[in-house]
């Protein structure tokens, strides 16, 4: 079975989607058996994984990048000569025309720019709704959440049977870190006091300015004993939110290769999103052996189960009771750290490369 998979998010700046590809891809391509997994553009090997740049080459960037642009928007069959002899074509949201003369699939990330498109720019809208007329035509299609499935369903009509659930992995990382790598990440960012960790771009549906009105309510020997430290990229409609994060720690993009320590170097996750198709922050941060307090909406329930401490994501009170309720207590963290880890070890990306491949070989008939 040979899949072609387009890979050009990779080439963007991106967050969840790209980690999503970048070890979705690895993972498949070291899977055992015949298989192949190629891409669109071909990227035989992935550079290190950036969410603020390619992970190709400058010449292979532009290259892809201009393939795609040829493929949107001119008639000439560029993707069509690109998957000739394939089983699948497994397409992002960046593709507008797919190829006519292979079976089509996608992943299902999350359905947020329908649920609250007030969050999300223009641009984002268009997108999706381009991606949805994709999907309707889509001879099998990949969840990554229950949660997203159900959304899928109810909000696109799409059946149900059409949509398998397979839920993404946590890099190794997560798993691996020492108490040496977190002392030296520590160290790197001169994080002197316990804290509080929230990871994610800002931007209005990871509700940051919550957690900063939150922990700003604790009592003051708490917030004496540990900081606030916030790690992210500055994303869309994010003006308030900077003014906001004057009053704590903020690292602004964190490489890759720091994100894990970092993780795991801190005292209790925060994560009080608005809506998650998966949650990669809260399903890492679980990994790492970290408390995590996030929302009860959306997927999260259904990945921390009940190895975090869930809350209302509109609730000022409940999520300022739970971050007090974990600072206050080391054994409720050590209990939950634990149970975060074991809850965390279902999502390995191993298992969803060999999930994904049953899928496509279901779908290729």
């Amino acid at each position: 079975m040979r899949v072609v998979i387009d890979a050009t998010p990779l080439l963007v700046r991106s967050a969840g989607v790209k980690n999503y590809l970048y070890y979705w891809i690895e993972h498949l391509r070291r899977a055992p058996g015949k298989d192949t997994v190629d891409t669109f553009p071909a990227l035989p090997r992935l550079d290190r994984l950036r969410h603020d740049s390619s992970v190709a080459g400058r010449s292979r960037t532009l290259t892809g990048l201009a393939a795609l642009a040829i493929a949107n928007y001119t008639p000439l069959p560029v993707l069509d000569a690109f998957a000739r002899g394939a089983d699948l074509f497994h397409a992002s949201v960046l593709v507008h025309r797919p190829p006519s003369r292979v079976r089509l699939t996608a992943t299902i990330h999350d359905l947020t720019t329908f649920l609250m498109p007030e969050l999300h720019p223009a641009a984002n809208l268009c997108a999706e709704r381009s991606f949805a007329e994709l999907v309707r035509r889509a001879h099998g299609l990949i969840a990554v959440s229950e949660s997203t499935r159900n959304d899928a369903v109810r909000v696109l009509g799409l059946p149900p049977e059409k949509i398998a659930v397979i839920h993404s992995g946590v890099a190794d990382a997560f798993f691996e870190c020492t108490p040496g790598d977190a002392d030296a990440v520590r160290a790197r960012y001169g994080l002197h006091r316990p804290f509080v960790l929230f990871v994610g771009t800002i931007e209005p549906r990871k509700n940051l300015d919550l957690l900063l009105d939150a922990f700003a309510a604790l009592p003051a020997g708490l917030r004496e004993e540990f900081e606030m430290v916030v790690a992210g990229p500055v994303g869309w409609q994010a003006g308030r939110t900077v003014e906001h994060l004057r009053a704590v720690r903020y690292l602004g993009y964190i490489p890759e290769a720091d994100l894990a320590p970092l993780t795991a170097a801190a005292s209790v996750f925060a994560y009080p999103s608005l809506y998650e198709g998966f949650g990669f922050p809260v399903a890492q941060a679980m990994a790492a052996g970290v408390p995590v307090v996030t929302s009860n909406v959306s997927s999260l329930p259904e990945i921390a189960g009940d190895a975090a401490l869930l809350v209302d994501p509109r609730s000022l009170a409940e999520l300022t009771a739970a971050l007090e309720r974990l600072l206050a207590s080391a054994e409720l963290r050590r209990r939950l750290a634990a149970s975060g880890r074991a809850r965390a070890a279902r999502f390995r990306w191993s298992e969803c490369a060999t999930q994904s491949l049953d899928f496509f070989r279901q779908t290729a008939g």
